[in-house]
């Protein structure tokens, strides 16, 4: 019979103050000062487990012992997330939905992506030449959202661009703690569920024909595990899963232009494209930089673990920015080292960004592919196709916001197109064409 044993403990008595105060340093700072990578604390009144690094990664994500449905704290399910989602399944459910969404996947739908996003960025890039300095990533926002709405089928008109790129954006900075954020990623999925909604119907319905292969198309004709389509709101709430994580990538980006500032002997090597750079620099930026803090799960069932008792319907969360940098599983945690990614086979359980474990039968995010492939074209063109200097900005960020970015939003002036010399074109559509996770 194994041991139980006491689970280390904070001595606050509720924490939830204290986490909205140090962000995404709150777990690692009390497994630090506990010498623990488990420890119990209480948020909003309620008691919660936080763990951290690969092996507690493996066993949050394992379905016999953790489930979702339950867990997600009302304030996401009103603004990020939305209400009745994939993020909300288990089971057989969750796998059928998954389905759903990697079919969205394809290697040529992941190409369209890619092009779509640099064909954007390319036309931005004409309008920067005639400005003094150009924030980047608010340019990079727009950007994304009319990529992404493109590429899901969406019937985004000139006119609403402005609207939905700020309801996306709202939305993705909604998660952090304050009230005003909240409320206006709240107003902001409202918006975006109703205009969903009005698209999906006007699929069912034959009014509106998006192509076969597109995410509105897929979205709107897919029939759950009971074999009817999915109720309209539930269908407005996956639709808008398909396509809004990519606003997210902004963040990287601007934590990519960052490095690209930081770590200057990087550009030489993204524009060489050997060996694959662009992905290893991609991986290392969603591993280094604070994109997202943490992720919770209930217990499915009693169950003891290294002598730890878990008991069921208890609130689990793993540090997710804790354990792409444990440095039990990653050498010199805390430096930016893309190369540690050449040919790496590390555990999906110690780089986490994402999600966990397996693409298709796990929690972890169908779009994560899209991610790092928007990332890569993203870094390509900033180093092999403009010229732009740095002014003197505010780069810090702060780690008590969540989401954060550079205090800046990261600022670029001088911005020109340049010519590569033809060996690095060849050199860039190689690598272009090797943008695989």
């Amino acid at each position: 019979m194994q041991v139980k044993r006491p689970i280390p403990r904070t001595k606050e008595f509720d924490s939830t103050m204290s986490l909205v105060k140090e962000g995404f340093d709150f777990i690692p700072r009390r497994r630090q000062a506990l010498g623990s990578d488990i420890f119990t604390t209480r948020f909003m009144g309620q008691k919660a487990v936080c763990i951290a690094g690969e092996e507690a990664a493996a066993l949050f994500y394992d379905p016999k012992y953790f489930k979702r449905k339950g867990a997600l704290p009302k304030p996401l399910k009103k603004t990020l997330l939305g209400e009745g989602g994939i993020h909300e399944q288990d089971g057989e459910e969750h796998h059928h939905r998954k389905l759903m969404f990697l079919s969205m996947m394809t290697p040529e739908r992941l190409e369209d992506i890619k092009r779509m996003v640099i064909e954007e960025l390319d036309a931005k890039v004409s309008e920067w030449q005639t400005k003094k300095q150009v924030r980047l990533f608010d340019e990079v926002e727009e950007i994304l959202a009319r990529a992404i709405c493109h590429w899901a089928g969406l019937p985004l008109k000139e006119s609403e661009v402005k609207q939905r790129t700020q309801e996306l954006s709202a939305m993705v900075d909604s998660f952090g703690g304050s009230p005003k954020r909240f409320k206006e990623g709240a107003v902001a999925r409202q918006s975006q569920e109703k205009w969903l909604e009005g698209i999906i119907k006007d699929i069912r319905s034959g009014i509106y024909n998006p192509p076969s292969y597109t995410a509105a198309y897929i979205v709107a004709h897919h029939k759950g595990t009971d074999g009817k389509y999915l109720p309209l709101h539930t269908a407005a709430v996956e639709l808008n899963n398909a396509y809004r994580p990519m606003q997210a990538t902004a963040y990287l980006i601007a934590f990519g232009a960052l490095a690209l500032h930081e770590y200057p002997e990087t550009r030489a090597k993204l524009q060489a494209g050997q060996n694959n750079y662009s992905r290893m620099f991609a991986q290392e930026v969603r591993r280094f930089y604070p994109f997202t803090p943490a992720m919770g799960a209930k217990v499915k069932r009693d169950f003891v673990w290294h002598g730890y008792h878990f008991k069921k319907n208890m609130m689990v969360i793993l540090d997710i920015f804790g354990t792409n940098r444990h440095p039990d599983s990653w050498t010199n945690a805390d430096e930016f080292i893309p190369e540690r990614f050449h040919d790496w086979k590390g555990s999906p359980f110690a780089f986490v960004q994402q999600g966990g474990g397996d693409h298709y039968m796990g929690h972890r995010c169908a779009g994560e592919w899209m991610t790092v492939m928007i990332m890569q074209a993203f870094f390509k063109y900033l180093t092999e196709n403009i010229s732009y200097t740095v002014p003197e900005q505010d780069l810090r960020y702060d780690m008590r916001r969540m989401p954060t970015l550079p205090k800046s939003r990261f600022i670029i002036s001088n911005v020109k197109k340049v010519q590569p010399s033809p060996e690095n074109i060849i050199l860039y559509q190689q690598s272009q064409a090797a943008v695989t996770l």
